[in-house]
């Protein structure tokens, strides 16, 4: 299934697929893989991998997917959705950005995006969540239009109702 790449204004974001997927895991770029400098990380090597257990469990995803997150054609990142909503339409969503492009407002923008995929593909609305010690991450789910909906001793959680 060939998915589109979703364009913002300064980022675009390119579906993961099975064989991109594989090198991520293996943290092995192949020809055409321009990885910014410390990608891919430790939380996108997870993302990877999650991707290709629910492929092999569930099938391709569609639109629920992985996205690599790039600046100016480098990777610098990864979005996406953990799978296809649940069973009442809400699907939950995760994203890293290297240390070196955080703070430029980069998250939020591809998070607005990952929104607007999920909405335009029928989701009731997408969640996520971040730890407590992590104010940045809750600043991106609350400027991407996310409302923390509940907090335990660990984590926020987000929610946003399409």
């Amino acid at each position: 299934m060939k998915i589109d790449t979703v364009a913002t204004a300064r980022l675009t974001l390119h579906p993961l697929t099975v064989e991109k997927a594989e090198r991520v895991i293996g943290r092995e770029p192949g020809p055409d893989d321009l990885w910014g400098e410390g990608y891919p990380g430790a939380g996108d090597v997870r993302a990877a991998d999650g991707f290709l257990r629910g492929v092999v469990e569930r099938g391709d995803p569609g639109v629920f997917r992985t996205y690599e997150v790039r600046l100016d054609g480098v990777t610098v990142g990864g979005i996406g959705f953990h799978g296809p909503p649940d069973e009442i339409g809400v699907a939950t969503v995760g994203y890293g950005l290297l240390p070196h492009v955080r703070g430029n407002g980069y998250a939020s923008e591809a998070l607005r995006a990952l929104i607007e995929v999920a909405r335009t593909a029928g989701a009731a609305g997408v969640k996520g969540d971040a730890d407590l010690d992590n104010p940045a991450s809750h600043r991106v789910m609350e400027a991407a239009g996310m409302r923390c909906v509940a907090e335990d001793e660990k984590l926020r959680h987000f929610y946003l109702a399409l």
